[in-house]
């Protein structure tokens, strides 16, 4: 049986900064269908007197499309021992193409205060509300970042860099817990 034990994700801030860069998943509610993607661009910490986690997401992506008709999302982060095939199926597939969960085999546990769930393979969990969002003016990265993230060149559909701006998400961190069998 899965249950949750509720956590300070403040006690947890360094393994999420760590996790980061190999990628976490960010996962998206609406319409009844839940998708999740790869992201390794992130962070966490407080703004305007409240704790948020910030993820970036190209506009082009499902899960962009998915936040605009359900601000909502949970960061679901790996702790020891998991199976890193997860993060490349749901960073190398189109969510509104493939769903992903079912592909990775994942297990959605109902999350307490959002209405997007966590995962259970990824069990240290941060539910989120989008507060903020903004799309990135490509206009103001130093000329290497823009050629090396933003190559214009590069279709919109490829994953990984490519010419699509990111749009910045602020979501308020209002629950984390950890998932345990």
């Amino acid at each position: 049986m899965v249950s949750k034990r509720k956590v300070e994700w403040q006690d947890f801030a360094s393994d999420i900064v760590r996790a980061i860069p190999q990628g976490v998943l960010l996962t998206t509610k609406a319409d009844g269908k839940v998708n999740t993607m790869t992201i390794g661009w992130g962070t966490i910490g407080t703004n305007w007197s409240v704790p948020v986690f910030e993820a970036y997401i190209r506009t082009s992506r499902y899960t962009a499309q998915m936040l605009e008709r359900n601000p909502e999302f949970t960061v679901n982060v790996p702790l020891a021992g998991f199976d890193r095939k997860i993060v490349g199926i749901c960073g190398s597939c189109h969510g509104n193409e493939v769903d992903k969960v079912e592909k990775a085999g994942l297990t959605l546990v109902d999350s307490d205060e959002v209405s997007v769930p966590g995962i259970a393979e990824l069990p240290l969990t941060l539910e989120c509300r989008v507060i903020y969002r903004q799309v990135q003016d490509l206009a103001l990265y130093p000329e290497d970042i823009a050629g090396r993230f933003y190559p214009q060149d590069v279709s919109s559909s490829a994953t990984g860099s490519n010419c699509d701006p990111h749009i910045m998400v602020f979501g308020q961190i209002v629950g984390s817990y950890l998932i345990e069998n």
